[in-house]
Parts: C-alpha cells; sequence; structure tokens
C-alpha cells in the first residue's frame, strides 16, 4: 500500500471486489483485445482479399486468442511515452506478442472503435452487477415488511404525529421507489447497444475503401461485431462516438437508486433518534470518541453521505453530453474517467450498506408502543365521541369539550412535561358518560392501523414476489420465495 500519493476511498472503503474489477485495468484492455479479435473475424467472414488473397487469417486469430489476457503492460507503458497515444501503444504492444497478426490488428477502426465499446461493454456488466444487489435490498426489505406487517407505529407527516400505520407498511414505501428504480435500470440496461465499427465520423469510409465499396457487406458489419460481443445490436447512427446522452441515462439510473437509499436512510436516522429502530451496532463498535454510551447511526449516514455523491455526479454526463461539439470533441474524456467509474464504485457501496442496515435492523415494540400510547388520546377522540353520542350525548357540545379538553391535555404534555392525561380527562367529565375502561377499549393499536396490514400482504404478493421469483438464480434463492 502506498501511502506518499491519494488513494481513493471508493475502492479503499467502499466498492466491492466485484464492481472495481469491472473498472479495472485487466477488464478494459482484455476487452480491447476481445474487440479487436471480433473486428479481424468478422473482417475475415466477410471475405476481405487483396487481389484474390485473404487479408486475414484463422493463424492470425488464432494467434490473438492465444494472448487475451496475457497483457503486456511494460510494452504499452513504455511505448505509449513515445507515441502520447493509447489505443496505439497497446496495439503495438499486442502486435510485439502476435507478430503474424500485428499488421492487421485494429484494421479499418478508429480509437473509438475499442475505447467506446470497451465503455458500453464495462456500464453493462456493472449494471448487472447493481441490478443483482438491488434485487437483494428489495428482498431484505420484502422480507422486513412481512416480519413487521401487523406492528402497529405512529405515521408522520411533516414529522408531526399523524394517522397510523404499520412497521411492515412504512418499508414498503421505502421498497417501492427501489422497485421504480429497478424499472429503469432493466430498461437502461436492455437499450443498451454498441456503437460498432463507424470510423473517425462514423460514416464508415475505411470500411467502404477495405470492401470496394461494397455497401451490402460493409451492412453486416456491425451487426456481427454486436453478435460476437454478446450485444443486440449497435447504434444505427454515430459521430465517431456513440452519443454521450447514453451515459447520462446511465448515470440517471445510478442516481435515482441514490435518491432512495438516501430517503430509506433518512427515515432510520429518524426512527433511531426515536429509540424505535435501530441500525445494527458491532459488540465492539464505538459510536462517538467522547461520547461511549453513543450508538450513531454510522451506516446510514454513509448511505445518506455517498447517495449525495451520486446525485451530484449525475450532472456530469448531462453537461458533457450537452457540450459535446458535431462528431466527436475530446472534452469529454477526463471527465468521463472519473465520473461514469466513480458513480457505480459508490452506488455499489451504497447497496452493500443498504443490505447491511436492513438486514440488521432492530425494532423496538415497547418504544414503538410507548410513543404510539402518548398520542392515541388525540387521534381516538372521534371515536370517543361517538360513543358517547350513543350514550344519548349531544355531537356539537361533545365535539366542543374535546377540543377544549385536547388542549389542556396539550398543554400538560408541552408545559408542564407531563404525559398525556387526556382519557382522564374525559372520563372524569360526565358529559361523556363513559368509564376510562370503557375508552381504553378504544385504544388499541390495531384499530388505527386502516388497511396497512393487508396492504403489506397484497404488495409482497402482487408486485414483489414475482420480482423476487424472476431473479432468484440471480441472488442465490434456491427454494421458492414465500412472500
Amino acid at each position: 500500500m502506498s501511502t506518499d500519493r491519494y488513494s481513493s476511498p471508493l475502492s479503499e472503503r467502499y466498492a466491492s471486489k466485484e464492481m472495481q474489477y469491472i473498472f479495472s485495468q485487466d477488464m478494459k484492455f482484455t476487452t480491447w483485445r476481445k474487440l479487436w479479435i471480433a473486428l479481424a473475424e468478422t473482417e475475415m467472414e466477410l471475405g476481405l482479399s487483396e487481389n484474390g488473397k485473404p487479408v486475414i487469417t484463422q493463424e492470425q486469430i488464432d494467434e490473438l486468442k492465444a494472448h487475451v489476457d496475457d497483457i503486456n503492460y511494460d510494452v504499452a507503458v513504455e511505448r505509449e511515452k513515445l507515441v502520447r497515444h493509447d489505443v496505439m501503444s497497446h496495439v503495438y504492444a499486442y502486435g510485439q506478442q502476435c507478430p503474424k497478426a500485428a499488421g492487421i490488428i485494429h484494421l479499418g477502426a478508429t480509437s473509438c472503435f475499442v475505447g467506446d465499446n470497451t465503455d458500453i461493454i464495462i456500464m453493462s456488466e456493472a449494471l448487472k452487477l447493481v441490478h443483482k444487489k438491488l434485487i437483494s435490498v428489495i428482498k431484505e426489505l420484502a422480507d422486513f415488511a412481512k416480519k413487521n406487517k401487523d406492528l402497529p407505529t405512529l405515521a408522520f407527516t411533516h414529522f408531526q404525529p399523524a394517522q397510523p400505520t404499520t412497521v411492515g407498511k412504512r418499508a414498503t414505501l421505502w421498497m417501492n421507489e427501489f422497485v421504480m428504480d429497478l424499472e429503469d435500470l432493466e430498461y437502461v440496461l436492455d437499450s443498451l447497444k454498441l456503437l460498432g465499427s463507424k470510423g473517425t465520423t462514423g460514416t464508415q469510409a475505411s470500411f467502404l475503401e477495405l470492401f470496394n465499396g461494397d455497401h451490402e457487406t460493409i451492412d453486416k458489419i456491425d451487426p456481427m461485431i454486436a453478435k460476437k460481443m454478446g450485444f443486440k445490436e449497435c447504434y444505427p447512427v454515430s459521430g465517431q462516438t456513440y452519443s454521450r446522452k447514453v451515459d447520462t441515462r446511465v448515470a440517471n439510473v445510478l442516481a435515482g437508486i441514490a435518491a432512495s437509499a438516501h430517503k430509506m436512510s433518512n427515515d432510520i436516522r429518524l426512527l433511531q433518534h426515536l429509540k424505535e429502530i435501530e441500525e445494527p451496532f458491532e459488540k465492539n463498535q464505538i459510536g462517538s470518541s467522547a461520547m461511549a454510551y453513543k450508538r450513531n447511526p454510522m451506516r446510514s449516514e454513509r448511505i445518506a453521505s455517498l447517495s449525495r455523491y451520486v446525485m451530484v455526479d449525475a450532472l456530469n454526463p448531462a453537461i458533457t453530453s450537452a457540450t459535446q461539439w458535431f462528431e466527436r470533441t475530446l472534452d469529454d474524456s477526463a471527465n468521463k474517467r472519473l465520473s461514469i467509474p466513480e458513480g457505480f464504485l459508490a452506488i455499489d457501496g451504497i447497496l452493500d450498506l443498504c443490505l447491511n442496515v436492513v438486514d440488521g435492523l432492530v425494532v423496538y415494540p415497547k418504544v414503538i408502543e410507548k410513543h404510539f400510547m402518548a398520542e392515541i388520546p388525540f387521534m381516538a377522540t372521534e371515536n370517543i365521541m361517538m360513543d358517547a353520542v350513543k350514550q344519548g350525548g349531544n355531537r356539537q357540545e361533545l365535539h366542543e369539550k374535546i377540543r377544549q379538553l385536547s388542549m389542556e391535555a396539550g398543554r400538560h404534555v408541552k408545559e408542564e412535561g407531563k404525559d398525556n392525561d387526556l382519557i382522564d380527562l374525559i372520563a372524569a367529565d360526565s358529559s361523556f358518560g363513559l368509564t376510562k375502561q370503557e375508552i381504553m377499549k378504544k385504544l388499541k393499536p390495531e384499530l388505527y392501523v386502516g388497511r396497512a396490514p393487508r396492504q403489506v400482504e397484497v404488495y409482497l404478493r402482487d408486485v414483489i414476489k414475482p420480482i423476487l421469483d424472476a431473479h432468484k438464480d440471480e441472488i442465490g434463492i434456491k427454494a421458492e420465495i414465500n412472500v
């Protein structure tokens, strides 16, 4: 480990080995070589010849295939110092290992053939990993929601106590945002296409020269390369590069996931403040250097912190896309080298944190009940009033009495620091004709959660189960998912 230079926290602290490999030099340059092989094979299969003699032979292809993975980085590095061009340096290095094929590597192509096609392939692989982890987060939330679907809790609007819900129902709100992200991710992933081999300005002029003006043969090049690289098709038109709007669409998917994760982490942080729900806290974990008793929501805070980075990072591809000139400019390159990999590395870390937090969430039902019972007298007043009317009371008069008593109880809580004594005040007022025992029967939490438990059941059955069943192999679930 070098301690005398900057190292990225994304690789040192947050991103998984799997995501780091996708954006590694090995992944990049082996993909370059696979693309050069695909191009050479395509040109050979389409009968590229000179004076009736094949330009590319199977022997040359075999030689190229034999050296896909053993990249001679030292040769490429030294060559780049001389020629100041990364692609041509790797063409040279590959040729040193493949002397028979050296003359046909990169034939008819421009730098973006390997650069841009590789970027698409890498983003595709990275999205697949994000897809897998996103579904895993949804699965963990589904388990949590099912377990807590009947547990009543105060809901909040404006962070003020509102009509109750259940802990499980609240989890479905987090889950559903991730489901929307999943839909966006799948759409963008399915729509990714290769650049293909379009030439320096997208006109394929070099191939027109190679194949002696044979348009029908040239029409086959891109589809054949796409198939060899595992894609359905290439973009139909381009300049030298694929449209940088593609990067914008990808980054927006990552930003959407980050926004969902941030919202969930904020809710968990607030709930931990209330001591109702707590993220996992390890036995020897230190919450504060000064305050030994503290149990800070550090993971959720980290989710929020990284999520803000990803949301802001989405601006980079958008601005880059908007400022490209004509068929291409190179002011995209340095920005793109940072914004796309770092966006993926960060979202990878975020999803791993989400998995860790949701899997270990601790619920404290007694605290939840305590908070619930402190507020439920106010929420139960309409039911209490209806029962009093049935006892012969006047609705309008009782409404005014409840208003006055509620204000008095509120003053006791806020100004005097007492418990909510509204029930005692109502029971003591003969106008209502109800004993405290009769009133307390109306304060059962489950009477005030509406259809929340049922909504959780239906949502898990109709929305989540089909998603998890469709991807059970992807996330390593062997048995049938039963939510």
